[in-house]
């Protein structure tokens, strides 16, 4: 698992991954291997998620209150 990967690929991955969990059918170590999977793509996709966030937030932030695009910079900070 990479954090290049694609949100509905890490999200479809975590819906199955819920459903095995859910069933009952799994030992409690391949519970507790699936759970940790879980955790590191729900991870991925908060990432991907607060990083859409930003990009949108810089697309609309305008002094005259026009929309204008800016270039996305992984390093801002939040306060910018």
């Amino acid at each position: 698992m990479t954090d290049e990967m694609k949100f509905e690929t890490a999200m479809a991955k975590l819906e199955e991954i819920v459903e095995k969990l859910e069933s009952g059918e799994l030992s409690l170590e391949e519970s507790l291997s699936a759970f940790e999977e879980g955790i590191k793509l729900s991870k991925i996709c908060a990432k991907i998620l607060n990083d859409a966030e930003r990009k949108v937030e810089i697309l609309m932030k305008s002094n005259d209150g026009q929309l204008i695009a800016k270039p996305y910079d992984e390093d801002l900070s939040e306060d910018e």
